[in-house]
């Protein structure tokens, strides 16, 4: 077995590691990179950085294996065995922040940044992270926790929302300017900003030893929930944005009509494979997404859980195979409902 240890990271050497890591997963701007001196300072004031590290002498092994079983403990590895012995494969950082309440300010944790090398990733280690990040600001007393994420891309939605139980009803529109690294270059850095209630019996029942089981798109559809903008495809075979059936401002003048408890939108499966296809098209499921994600947090919804339907392929006549492509959907939630 080849295990990644998680360890709380307060040092220099171990700080600069990470700031070297940051290079390594988001290349092509340096002005973008934590240095090592804020990321110390933060730790050092209430702050949290936890790096992912295996083993140097199996990283081989786990990069060429996706079946290598992982184990995750903190702060259980030999400090002078850990430096020799071990490769930093990906972090998780925050620092404490606040936000308002009526009865005035209160503390929250903003996790601004969590990595992990492309080779490593769809194994568990981002959960990890995240859980263990979890884990140590309820120690704090802290019971809310903030981050930001792009909302087309699946995999961090499937991670955040659906496994780790955060929710959503914030989105800011380029939230940071600019962006020029190689995966934001082009595109409106927009993002939604989800809230994990740490204490919440729905982040404890996702980060069980039992979490529920993920629903399928199956069973949304059985209850008759609508896909608000099932997505076409166009000349090319790429998923292109269709028009809603019906944007929900609209219901606030229809006196009688109740919003639906539950509704599906659909985003591509792999935007950063479209984006390097079309950039245009890319482009247009920012716009078009962005449209109706802000009008139905304005009517009172909220982003609860995501829907991931692999592609894949099917027998036809004659031993042919018809590819189908991958679907994504995020569930959202009528203010007024239990989630």
């Amino acid at each position: 077995m080849n295990p990644i240890f998680l360890r709380i990271l307060e040092t220099p050497e171990e700080l600069l590691s990470v700031e070297a890591l940051q290079r390594q997963i988001w290349p092509g701007n340096e002005t973008d990179v934590v240095p090592m001196h804020l990321l110390i300072t933060a730790a050092h004031n209430g702050g949290l950085v936890i790096g992912a590290y295996n083993d140097i002498e199996t990283s081989e092994t786990m990069a060429s294996d996706p079946k290598v079983n992982l184990v995750f403990e903190i702060d259980e590895f030999p400090r002078t065995q850990f430096a020799e012995n071990s490769q930093l494969v990906g972090f998780v950082f925050g620092f404490l922040g606040i936000y308002e309440t009526p009865d005035g300010p209160r503390l929250k944790h903003c996790s601004h940044m969590m990595g992990v090398l492309p080779e490593y990733r769809d194994r568990g280690i981002g959960f990890s992270l995240k859980r263990a990040q979890w884990q140590m600001i309820r120690h704090q007393g802290i019971d809310r926790i903030t981050w930001t994420y792009d909302p087309l891309l699946s995999r961090n939605a499937l991670l955040n929302i659906s496994r780790l139980g955060s929710v959503c009803s914030i989105y800011i529109r380029e939230a940071y300017g600019e962006m020029k690294d190689e995966l934001n270059i082009g595109l409106p850095s927009d993002r939604f900003q989800v809230d994990w209630w740490v204490n919440s019996l729905r982040v404890k029942r996702r980060l069980s030893k039992r979490p529920r089981k993920s629903l399928d798109l199956a069973h949304f559809l059985a209850a008759d929930t609508s896909i608000l903008n099932p997505s076409g495809i166009n000349a090319d075979g790429l998923p292109k944005p269709s028009e809603p059936l019906q944007l929900v401002n609209t219901w606030a003048d229809v006196p009688d009509k109740t919003p639906d408890s539950l509704l599906l939108l659909e985003i591509p499966s792999d935007f950063m494979a479209l984006k390097t296809l079309d950039p245009l098209l890319a482009r247009e499921w920012r716009i078009h997404t962005r449209c109706l994600f802000e009008e139905l947090f304005k009517s009172g919804y909220l982003v609860t859980d995501f829907v991931y339907l692999p592609g894949g392929s099917s027998p036809k006549n004659r031993g042919e195979m018809i590819k189908f492509p991958g679907r994504s959907f995020y569930v959202l939630s009528n203010g007024e409902s239990t989630l």
